[in-house]
């Protein structure tokens, strides 16, 4: 067993989850990655254990449940302990409901709300004996639902809900539950997003540039859970779009509809 802190990051192969593994990795964590792309992960491993040695790579599918179970086996196997859990791994989707294949919206809720339901049931109990934190990737769409991605918007939505009661459920034991709405970032989510079949989008429509990078984002979540903070809100509009919200949902609903329909391609567009 190590005395450093152990991190569990899903999704760690690219995007906000490969920050998070850098960023953690720097600070000086055991850091577990995970992800379905082992090949990348090994190269990342590789390259993160120049600086620190306590970098262990696993396989994972976190819309499986034993996938999930062997994720936390191995983590106690290897370092003995869990500190911090990053429920990140995700997918998104763009197509309008009526179009919908009903499977899109499984896929969505089996990764991002089942697979952080199933890493977190597991890695539970070792966090509660370090009085440490689960951490949920959600996003702005987990506060209001995003024309275009029901089932993104759905997935964001249980997601909350489920860390939201486990926070209160563990309060007089110490757990730090934090919820994060990045907003939009620059990855590689919006290029994976399923359409309205199932297939991959296969380019983002989106300008890319233009997103707060993700390693802005993980250096946030990673403060955030120095600080035990419990919800993050990123981004100047994501911050606002909350906000005004409360007070303006209809105003609200109507600029989110202008604004996702000037996207490329949008499905409003046809």
């Amino acid at each position: 067993m190590i005395s450093k802190k152990v991190v569990i990051i899903t999704g760690a192969s690219s995007g906000i989850g490969l920050a998070c593994s850098k960023e953690f990795s720097n600070k000086g964590f055991g850091v577990v990655m995970a992800s379905r792309n082992l090949e990348q992960l090994r190269t990342i491993e590789q390259e993160l254990k120049k600086g620190n040695p306590d970098i262990l790579a696993i396989k994972v599918d976190v819309s499986i449940e034993n996938d999930c179970k062997v994720l936390i086996d191995e983590t106690i196997k290897h370092f003995g302990r869990i500190d911090v859990l990053i429920n990140n791994a995700g997918i998104s989707m763009r197509a309008l409901f009526n179009d919908l294949d009903l499977k899109v919206l499984h896929s969505l809720m089996n990764t991002n709300f089942w697979g952080s339901v199933y890493c977190t049931k597991y890695s539970l109990p070792h966090i509660l004996k370090q009085k440490g934190s689960v951490v949920g990737v959600s996003s702005i769409a987990g506060f209001m639902g995003l024309p275009g991605r029901t089932g993104y918007s759905a997935s964001k939505f249980a997601l909350q809900g489920f860390l939201e009661t486990i926070r209160i459920e563990y309060r007089q034991q110490k757990l730090h539950v934090m919820v994060v709405a990045p907003g939009f970032t620059a990855s590689n989510i919006r290029n994976s997003a399923l359409i309205a079949d199932g297939s991959k989008q296969g380019k983002s429509p989106r300008d890319e540039n233009k997103m707060m990078t993700s390693e802005k984002v993980a250096y946030h979540i990673y403060k955030g859970v120095v600080k035990r903070k419990r919800q993050i809100v990123l981004t100047t509009q994501g911050k606002l779009a909350v906000l005004l919200r409360k007070f303006f949902p209809e105003l609200i609903d109507y600029f989110e509809f202008v604004e996702m329909s000037k996207e490329a391609n949008s499905p409003w567009q046809k």
